[in-house]
Order: structure tokens, then C-alpha cells, then sequence
């Protein structure tokens, strides 16, 4: 079904049950983020405690930009582009 311009594709908007999803885990966001730091500090194995430290970084100051480059260097990313223009002709002879 194609939509009209200005026609929303969810004219309902976001679905109420997502709204209480996240407004439910925000209620924990305290404790889960002593958890994290428990982790953290005194987890048994280094990858919880890694895990659990990139978590808090992640949502302390938002996670590390991307870069996009091209040689994995910061170079530029190299880009072309081909124009052919085929005019139409006499069809070949068929003989």
C-alpha cells in the first residue's frame, strides 16, 4: 500500500505498551546501575567486569562516535561514479 504525501505510515503512533515498558525499567534505573558498578568492581570473571564497565561509560557519556573513513586511517572515502549517455540511433543493419 503506498501512503499519500503528508499520509503517516503509523497513524496510531507508538504503541502505548512501549511507553510502560520503558517507563517501568527507568523505575530501576538506580538499582541497575548499582548492579553495573558491583559488577564492576567485584565481578568474578574480567568480562562482566568489562561489561559492566562499558555499560555505565555507555550510559554516563553516550557511546564512542564511529568514524566512517575509507582506509581505516580517517582517509577519505573513495567514490566514483559512470555516466554513459546512449542516444538512440538507426536500429543496425540487419543484412
Amino acid at each position: 500500500m503506498a501512503f499519500q504525501p503528508g499520509q503517516s505510515g503509523n497513524p496510531g503512533g507508538r504503541p502505548k505498551a512501549s511507553a510502560r515498558v520503558r517507563d517501568a525499567a527507568r523505575e530501576h534505573t538506580e538499582r541497575a546501575l548499582q548492579v553495573l558498578v558491583e559488577i564492576a568492581t567485584e565481578g568474578e570473571s574480567e568480562a562482566a567486569r568489562v561489561a559492566a564497565a562499558n555499560a555505565i561509560l555507555d550510559r554516563g557519556y553516550g557511546k564512542p562516535s564511529q568514524p566512517v573513513d575509507g582506509d581505516g586511517e580517517g582517509g577519505a572515502i573513495p567514490t566514483s561514479m559512470t555516466v554513459q549517455f546512449i542516444r538512440p540511433g538507426p536500429p543496425p543493419d540487419e543484412g
